[in-house]
C-alpha cells in the first residue's frame, strides 16, 4: 500500500487527535484510531488499519506507562499477572479479526463503539480500596478478566484501557488511578501482540504508525495541558462520549453494506 503526502499529513493529524482526546478526558481516545485511519487518511484495507493503529497504541501506552511509573501509580504485579493471560487472548483475538472480512470487521467495531460510548457516560464513580493487591484469591479472576480484555483489543486492534480499567477494579478493587497506571501494561502488551501478528500477515504500514505516533505525543502534551485548566471533566467525558456516537453511527452507515447488500446502494457502498 503507498500513500502520498496529504495521507501522511492526514496520519499526523490523525495521531493529534487520538492523542489529544487521551490526554484531555483520561482514556477511550484510541478507539478512534481505526476509523480515523479509513476515513480520514484514507487506508484502504481496514486490516492495515488495525494492524498500524495497534502498534500506534502500543507506542503510546509506553509512553504513558513510563510516567506513571515515575509517579509510583503502577501495581506491576497486578499488571503483568492480568497481561499474562490477555495477550494470550489477544493472539486469539487478532488471528480471528483478520480471518474476518474488512467490512464486517468495521460494522462489528462501530457496534463496539456505542458499547464505550455507554460505558463512559455511565462514568467510573468506584473510589476503590487503598492498599489492594493481586494475590492467590483474587488471581483467577484477574486471570479471568484479562483473557476476555485481550480478546477484544486484539480483535479489533485497540488499547482496551476502557475495559481493562474497569476490569482491573472489579477484581483487585483498586483505586482509580492505580487502574488507570496499571492498566497502561497491559495495554503495551496487547497492542504489541496484535501489531506483530498483523506484521508477521504484511498488516502493518511502518512509516504511517511512526507518523501517528508523533502527532500522538504532541497531541497528549496538548490535551494533558488542556485538562489541567479545564474544571468540568465529566462534561469533557459526556462530549466526547456523544463524538464516539457519532462516529460510530457514520461507520454503521458505510460498513452496512458488507451485511444489508440491499443497503448498498443508498450507502454508495
Amino acid at each position: 500500500m503507498t500513500l502520498d503526502t496529504v495521507q501522511y499529513l492526514l496520519g499526523a493529524l490523525s495521531g493529534g487527535v487520538v492523542g489529544f482526546t487521551l490526554g484531555l478526558v483520561g482514556g477511550g481516545g484510541s478507539i478512534l484510531a481505526v476509523p480515523l485511519m479509513v476515513y480520514l487518511v484514507g487506508v484502504a484495507s481496514p486490516h492495515v488499519a488495525i494492524g498500524t493503529s495497534a502498534l500506534a497504541v502500543a507506542a503510546n501506552a509506553a509512553s504513558g506507562l513510563a510516567q506513571h511509573a515515575r509517579a509510583g501509580t503502577v501495581k506491576w504485579r497486578c499488571g503483568f499477572l492480568y497481561a499474562s493471560s490477555g495477550v494470550v487472548g489477544a493472539l486469539a483475538g487478532s488471528t480471528l479479526g483478520k480471518a474476518i472480512d474488512g467490512q464486517k470487521l468495521l460494522f462489528l467495531f462501530a457496534l463496539l463503539m456505542l458499547v464505550v460510548g455507554a460505558l463512559m457516560l455511565r462514568g467510573r464513580h468506584n473510589s476503590g480500596v487503598e492498599g489492594a493487591a493481586c494475590n492467590r484469591q483474587n488471581a483467577p479472576t484477574v486471570l479471568g478478566y484479562g483473557l476476555g480484555t485481550g480478546g477484544f483489543s486484539g480483535f479489533f486492534g485497540i488499547g482496551g484501557g476502557f475495559l481493562i480499567v474497569p476490569g482491573l477494579i472489579a477484581s483487585t478493587r483498586m483505586p482509580i488511578l492505580n487502574a488507570v497506571g496499571t492498566s497502561l501494561v497491559a495495554v503495551t502488551a496487547f497492542g504489541l501482540t496484535t501489531a506483530l501478528s498483523y506484521a508477521a500477515s504484511g498488516l502493518v504500514d511502518w512509516r504511517l504508525a511512526a507518523i501517528f505516533i508523533v502527532g500522538g505525543v504532541f497531541g497528549g502534551m496538548v490535551g494533558t495541558r488542556a485538562a489541567r485548566r479545564l474544571s468540568s471533566r465529566g462534561g469533557l467525558t459526556m462530549i466526547f462520549a456523544i463524538l464516539i456516537f457519532t462516529v460510530a453511527a457514520y461507520m454503521l452507515v458505510r460498513s452496512a453494506g458488507a451485511l444489508l447488500p440491499g443497503v448498498a446502494h443508498w450507502t454508495g457502498s
